[in-house]
Parts: C-alpha cells; sequence; structure tokens
C-alpha cells in the first residue's frame, strides 16, 4: 500500500483516551445485558449485548469527540469546532464542545432525521444544513473549518477520535474477559478500528468481525484492492453507518487487527432492529442493529461467546415505521394479496368474509380495472391484511384459492411475488 498514512493509533493512545474521559455527565459506562433468545436463534453458547445505544447522545460517538476536543481545549488550539455529520457524530461533538466551553457548528445533510438535528442543536451546537447526503456536508464543514481559530473534529479519520472510540474496546473486555467473538457494526472504521486495537492488546485470541451494510459496503472491496474505496451513492436504512468510505488510517487498522468483515442487507437490519424491541425490550437504530443482523445471518458463531455492539439508539419514528412495515412485511403478519375477480357486485364481500373467518384484519383494498392483461369485465382487488404471522397468512391464501380466486401475495407495493 504505497503512500500509506504512517500515523496509527497505539493501545497507549487509548489508555490516555480513557484517563480524558473523567466524566460520567459526559460518557458513562453502559451495561451488558445477556440475550437468552438470541442464543436459541443463532446456537450461541452465550450472547451478551454491549449496550452503548443507552450512552449519553445515544451512541458511542460522544467518546471519540470528547477526547478531540478535549485535547484542543488543552492546547487552547481553537475558539470554535466544526464537524459534518448524519446524526450520531453530530450530537458527540456538540455534547462534548459544549461541556469544554468551546462554541461548535455541525454541518448535517438536508436529508438528516429531524430528531437528530433537534438533538444536535438541543446540545448547543450550531446546525447548517447543507447538501443531500453526508459528502455534502463534508464539503461544506471543510470550507468553514479553513477559517482562523476553527478546528474541524472528523467523524472517524482522526488517532484521537479512533483512540477515544477505543476505550470502548476495554471497556467491552472488561466487561466479558472470556468473549471469543465481538461483532462491531462499520460506517468510516473509526469504532472498529479502536475497538480492535483495544482486543489486540487486551485479548488477541478474540475474534473480531465487522459488519457493513450492503448498500454502504466499501471496506470489502478496499481489503481486496489494498485502499480506500468509496461509494457515489449509498442506499441503506442504517444511515449511522452511511458513510460511503473509508480512510487510510482506518483501513490499515482494519486490515492489522480485524478477523472478518460481513454485511448485510436492509432486510436483515430491519428483521433484527423488530428482534431487539420484541426479545431484548431496547429501541436500537439500523447502524446499531446491524452486529445482531450478522449473528442472526450468515455469521457462525455457534457454541461460541459473543458481544454483539449496539452502537447506537437514536431510530427516528418515522424510520422505526418504515422499519417496522418492513419487517413486518417480511414475517407475512403484513400480508399484500392480489386477487383477479369478474368485476361483479359480492365479490369483494366473499373475499372480505374468507379473510374474515381467519380472525384477520383488512387495512385497505384497492379496485384496479385499467390493468393492460386483465379481460374486459375483470379487476384486480389488492388487499392489505394483517395477520399472525405467516401461518395465518398461508391459511387466508388457501382458502382465497379454494374459492376458485386467482390470488398470489404481492410484495408490499411493487406488485412482485
Amino acid at each position: 500500500m504505497t503512500g500509506r498514512r504512517t500515523e496509527t493509533v497505539t493501545f497507549d493512545d487509548i489508555e490516555r483516551a480513557r484517563d480524558r474521559l473523567d466524566d460520567d455527565t459526559v460518557v458513562k459506562r453502559t451495561p451488558v445485558e445477556r440475550s437468552t433468545s438470541l442464543e436459541s436463534m443463532t446456537g450461541a453458547a452465550g450472547v451478551y449485548l454491549k449496550m452503548e445505544h443507552l450512552q449519553w447522545t445515544g451512541s458511542f460517538k460522544t467518546r471519540g469527540a470528547y477526547n478531540r476536543i478535549k485535547q484542543c481545549a488543552e492546547a487552547g488550539e481553537a475558539d470554535r469546532v466544526v464537524a459534518a455529520s448524519a446524526g450520531n457524530h453530530a450530537q458527540g461533538v456538540a455534547l462534548a464542545a459544549t461541556r469544554l466551553g468551546i462554541d461548535s457548528t455541525v454541518v448535517m445533510p438536508k436529508t438528516a432525521p429531524q430528531t437528530k438535528i433537534d438533538a444536535t442543536r438541543g446540545y448547543g451546537a450550531d446546525v447548517e444544513l447543507v447538501g443531500r447526503d453526508f459528502r455534502g456536508a463534508m464539503a461544506h464543514a471543510r470550507e468553514l473549518a479553513d477559517e482562523p481559530g476553527v478546528e474541524f473534529v472528523h467523524a472517524y479519520d482522526d488517532p484521537a477520535i479512533i483512540a477515544g472510540q477505543g476505550t470502548l474496546g476495554v471497556e467491552m473486555y472488561e466487561d466479558l474477559p472470556a468473549v471469543e467473538t465481538v461483532v462491531i457494526p462499520i460506517g468510516g472504521g473509526g469504532l472498529i478500528g479502536g475497538i480492535a486495537t483495544a482486543f489486540a492488546e487486551l485479548s488477541p485470541e478474540t475474534r473480531i468481525v465487522g459488519v457493513q451494510a450492503e448498500g454502504a459496503a466499501t471496506v470489502p472491496d478496499s481489503l481486496d484492492k489494498g485502499f480506500p474505496k468509496t461509494l457515489d451513492d449509498v442506499d441503506t436504512i442504517a444511515d449511522g453507518i452511511a458513510t460511503g468510505g473509508t480512510s487510510e488510517l482506518t483501513l490499515s487498522l482494519i486490515e492489522r487487527h480485524v478477523d472478518e468483515v460481513v454485511t448485510v442487507s436492509d432486510q436483515e437490519i430491519a428483521r433484527s432492529v423488530l428482534v431487539l424491541l420484541e426479545r431484548a425490550k431496547q429501541v436500537v437504530e439500523g447502524a446499531g442493529a446491524a452486529s445482531v443482523a450478522a449473528i442472526l445471518g450468515d455469521l457462525d458463531v455457534e457454541g461460541e461467546t459473543v458481544m454483539p455492539l449496539l452502537c447506537g439508539g437514536n431510530l427516528d419514528m418515522t424510520m422505526l415505521q418504515t422499519v417496522l412495515i418492513h419487517a413486518l412485511t417480511d414475517r407475512k403478519q403484513i400480508l399484500r394479496l392480489r386477487v383477479r375477480i369478474d368485476d361483479r357486485p359480492g365479490k369483494m364481500e366473499t373475499l372480505s368474509g374468507i379473510i374474515a373467518a381467519h380472525g384477520a384484519n383488512i387495512q385497505t383494498v384497492r379496485h384496479d380495472r385499467a390493468v393492460e392483461e386483465l379481460d374486459v369485465g375483470e379487476a384486480y382487488l389488492t388487499f392489505q391484511i394483517e395477520t399472525s404471522g405467516a401461518e395465518q397468512a398461508e391459511a387466508i391464501i388457501r382458502s382465497v384459492a379454494d374459492a376458485d380466486f386467482d390470488v398470489r401475495h404481492v410484495n408490499r407495493t411493487d406488485g412482485r411475488t
């Protein structure tokens, strides 16, 4: 890897960061809870959830931000700090700067959830909304940082940020020294870089697994190519890890200390958000649930003691609704049926009766006649039905078919079977 930056992060850096994070009103020790439900679902000997989503500001980001800004304050280097963020880093920077008596400006994309914008302002930062994605926000923040007396605080490409995130790795080891596998979501790589560096010192035999959302995955390709690759567009419900790129620094730490990187789909992430709600009684955002998506998916943890990191809990309620609809549809608890009928009075009543006989609730019905494949006098009725799950859904489909209707189970709103 020619041209790679020579700076790195050491365990000593992480230890010094722990000394700086001496205010538990800024960064607190978050709990670990065992999940027997996830153990039965994965075959793991023990699943211990590190609940960093319960951190002040709802994510781990305050650790790195406070470490970085405190060094600026001690050196008297800045009157103001500037950052770019889709939400979690924004709140960490805002809280850290306010506690340390430094002004802060955070540039967020116009698509950032309103709850995260409001929270960032609530922690004391000036917020500017620029661009449609993280890259647009970053470009503007860089321009602001060119002004005298202003220090830029990067979300991940900074040794002080990474060392601050690494304090979480020390905490995870102390919480469970016998852990065999830790599973960590990856956006820009600062979190996993810090945690992996801590485990390399404290427990080098522990397997370190990183997880990226498929629609924002850059690390697998970057590892193959030997240098950081970026995506022009990212597409995932896990906005907290939708950076679309890593850096030379974070990629070098991943190469050195991370054993495996896997990807998960938005469908798997949505399912995990719902599982955590139902089984662990925890509200976790998509980025935070990615680690659970990995162990519920293709990552083999059978017989192991595993610690998935729930790294963020700032789940916008609109996104929660989207995730729940997605997950419930996948489970067939929301069922969409398209039925071809002779367009005569009484057909809808007949079908409604069949569905009602199974104790299911019809949420919506759409009546379509202007479809090219239909014959004259035919129509489609598309039902959205609330069911108890796959068994009831399949029973409804069989009953409709047995009544001599042409019925298809369609996927959400796109008409696919």
